[in-house]
């Protein structure tokens, strides 16, 4: 995974609120799950049974090490292994944004997923804006740390194009939250402007 940012125990601030979005018992398929952490967090908080895909081997190594069930493998290539609505949840957790094939890995999450847990960092907060604006260089912040010629994220985008994304490929988005620093932001400004406003955003999503 991309683009985290951890508390002082290591873990990603968002862990907490996708843990919320999953119902125990649930069996999870975990997308460029890095280290495990979100895994182990959900086997020992929701007895899930979970699985998970990443292309470091070295990471894959310390998921092991945990006892986690997880597989060297490169999302962009397909999930051709897993059947059709196999498990009830498909986590992709800061990650879309580095694919090469993003539309063709949503395609096949949703396929393998009764449910679809999708996190991005929103390319349009305003601090990425003005950032930009002010300085003319690319922008860097908490979630998008990386400068321009050593960033793994290749295909930056904004939650009105998500948005947009979905209503094109017929898309169900069951639930949204939208975060800054990691604390999900309410009021009308983030319902009605969370473009603008949401540093991060995190969606339940489900294709028939």
């Amino acid at each position: 995974m991309n683009n985290h940012y951890f508390s002082s125990k290591g873990l990603h601030l968002n862990y907490s609120l996708i843990s919320d979005m999953i119902k125990e018992n649930s069996r999870i398929l975990d997308l460029g799950c890095g280290n495990g952490y979100l895994l182990k967090l959900l086997k020992d908080s929701k007895n899930i049974k979970g699985s998970g895909i990443e292309i470091s081997q070295e990471k894959v190594i310390e998921c092991l090490e945990k006892g986690l069930s997880v597989i060297q493998g490169d999302i962009d290539e397909g999930l051709k292994q897993f059947s059709d609505k196999s498990y009830d949840y498909v986590i992709l957790n800061q990650t879309l944004q580095s694919t090469y094939n993003p539309d063709f890995v949503l395609e096949e999450m949703l396929r393998v997923g009764k449910k679809c847990i999708l996190s991005f960092p929103n390319f349009a907060y305003w601090r990425v804006r003005f950032n930009f604006f002010f300085t003319g260089n690319m922008p860097k912040s908490r979630v998008l740390p990386f400068e321009w010629y050593n960033t793994p994220n290749i295909h930056l985008l904004t939650i009105k194009d998500f948005f947009e994304f979905s209503k094109k490929h017929n898309i169900k988005i069951l639930e949204g939250v939208y975060t800054t620093k990691a604390h999900i932001k309410k009021g009308i400004q983030y319902s009605k402007f969370s473009n603008f406003f949401a540093e991060e955003a995190i969606f339940v999503i489900t294709k028939d």
